[in-house]
């Protein structure tokens, strides 16, 4: 019961942000305008976000029809034109393309730069494997140092993005940053698109969470009639048994990113 009335005056707050606050809200940035991209856009500028797409072709009818599905004001420009319009920049897009693509989006020093982009390729048996080493969004902080990458938001196909009720439960979204302040702002987005966010910890957690999307990849290529999603549920149990000093704790312990609370905190102990 507190789940379900936390989620009403939730969504109350997040409609009348979207209402009172929309000329304040920051403008995001969708590079790439396929499947998930347009997902993003038309989910975020609902929201009240100002979007603009980043495309190779911007005037092309097919991104035309993008732009005016989404409505709310889109528009669509060049892919620097619109990641320097954007203070949020959403990279959407497949490896090996994402090579190319994030190395030339030109200054984007202070900007929150959200990878969901699964860096698969198929091994020789078929199953997936990843193409960026260390990690893609790894990758992308190095090629656009004064940029705060955050890896997020590809752990689940675009119709849950659509439409996140559609399972009839939340749907859990890891994030992993050097950036605090950039982790915590995504989490807020991920909270308002209708999703449970958990912090990951620093970037290099972006290699756990991308063996997580080759985890998802694993139905589809088996061309099995179902798929999953991640649902992480709170428990107390190790900690019940263990307590808290069976480990030095990691380097940023005592001042986690603050995450919006979606489930009841667990049982205590016993």
């Amino acid at each position: 019961m507190k789940r379900i009335v936390h989620g009403i005056l939730w969504a109350a707050i997040v409609a009348f942000a979207a209402i009172a606050g929309a000329a304040e809200r920051e403008t995001i940035a969708i590079i790439g305008t396929g499947d998930l991209g347009d997902s993003f856009g038309q989910r975020l500028a609902a929201l009240g976000y100002p979007v603009v797409y980043g495309s190779r072709t911007p005037d092309s009818d097919r991104v035309k029809a993008v732009v005016e599905k989404t409505g709310h004001g889109a528009t669509a420009v060049s892919q620097m034109e619109a990641a320097q319009q954007g203070d949020i920049i959403f990279l959407p897009i497949t490896w090996p393309a994402m090579e190319t693509a994030a190395q030339s989006l030109g200054n984007l020093d202070g900007k929150i730069v959200v990878d969901p982009s699964i860096p698969w390729g198929q091994g020789e048996d078929g199953y997936p494997v990843n193409i960026a080493s260390p990690s893609s969004a790894e990758l992308i902080q190095q090629w656009n140092p004064g940029a705060r990458v955050v890896k997020g938001l590809g752990t689940m196909s675009s119709t849950i993005i659509d439409n996140p009720e559609s399972l009839g439960g939340i749907v859990t979204i890891p994030l992993a940053s050097d950036h605090k302040d950039a982790k915590e702002r995504v989490s807020r987005l991920v909270d308002e698109l209708g999703f449970d966010p958990v912090d990951f910890g620093p970037l290099r957690m972006a290699r756990n969470i991308e063996a997580m999307q080759m985890i998802y990849m694993i139905p589809l290529l088996q061309i099995r009639t179902e798929e999953w999603e991640f649902y992480f549920r709170r428990n107390a149990h190790w900690v019940c048994q263990w307590g808290t000093d069976w480990s030095e704790p990691v380097f940023d312990a005592g001042d986690l990113a603050v995450m919006a609370e979606h489930q009841d905190p667990p049982d205590p102990c016993e």
